[in-house]
């Protein structure tokens, strides 16, 4: 068991939570290009360590991004989920003023809702590859 680097630890307890999560643009809106995928995966990274998670895989498509997050049992997961939606939507507007055409009356990212999900019945290869897989535009 401590061979395993899945398996972390905590002061009074031994983990390994994993969450799949997926965050769609606001109306589905294709707006992403490789610098902004590169970009948002930067910006969970910085959100990620605030949070003592780790992100363990990002990759997205023209309108919606993967991310496979491994976080201790004393993080809400929505509260990550609120900070990383946040932080990504106004950094983004911020720093790609054109994405903001798109949502001109809205003044958000993000679709107001998400998917997470545990990850433990599939293995995480699996996954990992899944995620790798989805078609980044160019």
């Amino acid at each position: 068991m401590a061979s395993d680097p899945s398996i972390r630890t905590g002061r009074h307890c031994v983990f390994a939570l994993h969450a799949h999560l997926v965050f769609v643009t606001k109306y589905r809106h294709r707006v992403f290009d490789d610098r902004h995928l590169t970009r948002l995966e930067e910006i969970a990274r910085a959100v990620c360590v605030d949070f003592e998670t780790e992100l363990v895989e990002f990759n997205g498509e023209h309108d919606h991004v993967h991310l496979l997050v491994t976080f201790p049992p004393k993080v809400a997961l929505s509260k990550l989920v609120n900070s990383l939606k946040g932080v990504s939507s106004r950094r983004m507007r911020q720093e790609f003023p054109e994405l903001a055409r798109h949502y001109w009356r809205a003044n958000r990212l993000w679709s107001g809702s998400y998917f997470a999900g545990s990850v433990g019945g599939a293995p995480l290869d699996v996954l990992h590859r899944y995620i790798e897989e989805q078609t980044r535009p160019v």
